[in-house]
């Protein structure tokens, strides 16, 4: 097996961003348009998380970012990746960004509807910051250390592994040509 190197994962993690523009587009319209969606989107935005990171994976042995850059997921021995390995890949990230959710949603609804309305984007973004749970801040620590720790972990072991690759037991490989 050949594995895939940083720049070639970082490669697919960036086209994954783009392929999921249109939702992220669809989030700040939402956002603009009531306090609600928040709360609102929390579950959708889970399912689709859940989609694009653990069935894709499955079916494809990948994401789009990580077919369109010309790799795969498999098991550590080269089989194909089971559904339990590719939501153990995830499950970090999905329950950070879960709580992450949560905690905004909530702060959403403690701003008063007009107050809310007359802001724009970023002060919308801002205080809904300010206002979320205690906690919220522990939980966007984590997020932000177990995203780059995922890259700096790749960059230094010869299998190129992330850590939810050690967690899931997979690795991710170049396509054979």
């Amino acid at each position: 097996m050949t594995y895939a190197g940083f720049w070639r994962r970082f490669g697919a993690y960036f086209v994954d961003f783009l392929a999921l523009t249109p939702l992220i587009a669809i989030s700040i319209y939402g956002t603009n348009l009531t306090r609600w969606f928040q709360a609102l989107w929390l579950i959708p935005g889970a399912l689709i998380g859940i989609w694009f990171s653990v069935h894709l994976v499955v079916r494809y042995g990948g994401t789009p970012g990580k077919l369109a850059m010309g790799t795969r997921i498999v098991m550590d021995d080269g089989s194909p990746i089971t559904r339990k390995a590719a939501f153990v890949r995830y499950s970090v990230l999905f329950g950070l960004s879960m709580l992450t959710s949560a905690a905004l949603a909530y702060s959403a609804l403690q701003i008063p509807e007009d107050h809310y309305m007359s802001l724009g984007f970023v002060q919308k973004s801002m205080l809904m910051t300010a206002a979320a749970p205690p906690w919220y801040k522990g939980v966007n620590l984590a997020m932000n250390v177990w995203v780059w720790s995922e890259f700096i972990t790749i960059l230094f072991n010869k299998r190129k592994k992330a850590l939810h690759d050690y967690l899931a037991g997979t690795v991710v490989i170049r396509k054979a040509a």
